[in-house]
């Protein structure tokens, strides 16, 4: 009998630093906009966009990010990444100490969201890729699939333990309490993974057999792809930077339970209905996914009560879920198979782009139109991110599907 690890257990001694990193990414989530708008008294548009400069450092990262994987190999990336997570910590610790001074500390906060974003680009498109090279091409769908699972479950499991911190204050809390905890967990997460990183052997890059792609050719490659993508995650957007401050404006309680059921949502359906995208074509699953979402966010828009916004949340969460992985594996076939980090950091710009642009300017909307109208916008983008996904299923002659489709699930990862 062969004592070859299971697939899904090889993948999770990788895909495990993915978790981490989004466990602080939830964490920031859910007290970031409450410390910037409430503690240091910035507007809500200032709040938003302290949450989406996270998204726009990693939109500018993730080529970076793509490029060092194809020449110098994924493990590197993500050890680096690690490192640099711990210091986004250590420049939260400052700001929650220095909120008396709250330019400073708002500067500091910044300053830490952009060292965040850096550590989410070249953890996620790291930690996919080294799964990638270690299980081999046809088992993309089941990687990226596990990613998500790690990413939005270390939302929905950071968000409550954030606000539980959040909310310690006094001069018995310490490091414990306010910003200061979540900064303080943010360093030990990241720094206490990095030794274990360097357990999973290293992959060798793929040979280059011509010329480098650009930047441009990349995005050019995965366009397509990409602006499907972008208009799926406009919602998300919604939600991780205004959905705290929408519950707050209607003086409810339970924003990160409404957080935590997005995510929960989010790693269910990616356990239940992943497989599908071999079997059904990842343009057919998008788009079923993105009018899940549209549902989601207008059923927020439209919620009386903060239960009602909870459920709404968890079906945009739901509703997204697949959407990465369902283009995903069509994003990263189009390249070849030495280009296939940068195609998914190529890809992955779209996600950083929509989220990045959508939290300042929806933070604005919110402002000038009140929090329902910047929800149902999000519902119109993923709409016609629904109608893109089918026209790339029919133009694509229905071939959108993974190389293998018995490893396209979670649930049956043979």
């Amino acid at each position: 009998m062969s004592t070859q690890p299971s697939p899904t257990l090889r993948i999770l001694a990788v895909v495990v630093f993915n978790l981490l990193c989004y466990l602080v990414i939830g964490m920031e989530m859910a007290v970031v906009p409450l410390f910037v708008h409430l503690t240091l008294g910035y507007s809500a548009a200032i709040a938003g966009f302290a949450v989406s400069l996270q998204y726009l450092a990693t939109l500018v990262t993730r080529t970076w990010a793509g490029n060092r994987i194809d020449t110098g190999g994924p493990k590197p990336v993500v050890i680096t990444g690690l490192i640099t997570g711990g210091l986004s910590g250590f420049l939260l610790i400052a700001a929650g100490y220095l909120a008396a001074m709250p330019a400073l500390a708002l500067t500091l906060v910044l300053l830490a969201r952009v060292v965040l974003g850096f550590t989410e680009s070249w953890i996620a498109v790291g930690a996919i890729m080294w799964n990638i090279s270690r299980m081999g091409s046809e088992r993309t769908a089941l990687v990226i699939s596990w990613n998500g699972v790690t990413s939005y479950g270390g939302i929905a499991l950071g968000a409550p333990v954030a606000t539980v911190l959040f909310s310690m204050h006094g001069p018995g809390a310490g490091f414990l309490g306010g910003l200061q905890g979540t900064g303080l967990l943010t360093a030990l997460l990241l720094l206490g993974g990095v030794p274990f990183a360097f357990r999973p052997a290293a992959t060798r890059p793929a040979a280059q057999t011509g010329p480098r792609p650009s930047v441009l050719s990349v995005l050019r490659t995965v366009l397509p792809y990409g602006l499907g993508l972008g208009c799926g995650s406009v919602g998300f957007g919604a939600v991780a930077s205004c959905l705290v401050l929408f519950y707050t404006s209607r003086n409810w309680g339970g924003a990160a339970l409404a957080l935590a059921a997005f995510g929960g949502l989010f790693v269910m359906m990616r356990f239940v209905f992943a497989r599908y995208i071999d079997r059904l074509g990842g343009g057919v699953i998008a788009g079923i996914s993105m009018l899940l979402e549209a549902v989601g966010l207008i059923v927020t828009g439209l919620a009386p009560s903060p239960v009602l916004a909870g459920l709404g949340a968890g079906l945009t969460g739901a509703g997204f879920s697949l959407v990465f992985p369902a283009l995903g594996v069509g994003a990263v076939a189009s390249a070849g198979e030495a280009s296939r980090g940068a195609a998914l950091g190529g890809y992955s710009i779209f996600l950083d782009l929509a989220i990045g642009l959508s939290g300042p300017l929806l933070g604005l909307m919110a402002r000038l139109e009140g929090y329902p109208s910047l929800f149902f916008v999000s519902a119109s983008f993923a709409v016609l991110g629904a109608i893109l996904s089918f026209w790339l299923h029919i133009g694509s002659g229905r071939t959108d599907r993974a190389v293998a489709p018995r490893s396209g699930g979670v649930r049956n990862p043979s």
